[in-house]
């Protein structure tokens, strides 16, 4: 579980790749099942998005700290 929360952005790439791989080469797919998929493939993908800004902004609070800490040695 771990993994999954440290690298969204890999899984969510490698399963979309992989969708894209069966779409092509199983033609016989029925169009609504695609469609749906892909509704389901944007969705996920904003909940990736999400999970990486909270992590980049997170990264950004601890420089914060780091950068006021040495703010005050100096002092």
């Amino acid at each position: 579980m771990e993994f999954i929360k440290s690298h969204p952005a890999r899984i969510y790439a490698v399963l979309v790749a992989a969708l894209a791989l069966v779409v092509h080469y199983v033609p016989e797919l029925p169009s609504a099942l695609i469609l749906a998929l892909a509704a389901a493939v944007l969705g996920t993908g904003e909940a990736v998005q999400r999970a990486e800004d909270r992590k980049t902004a997170g990264a950004g609070e601890g420089i914060e700290d780091e950068r006021q800490g040495d703010d005050q040695a100096d002092a």
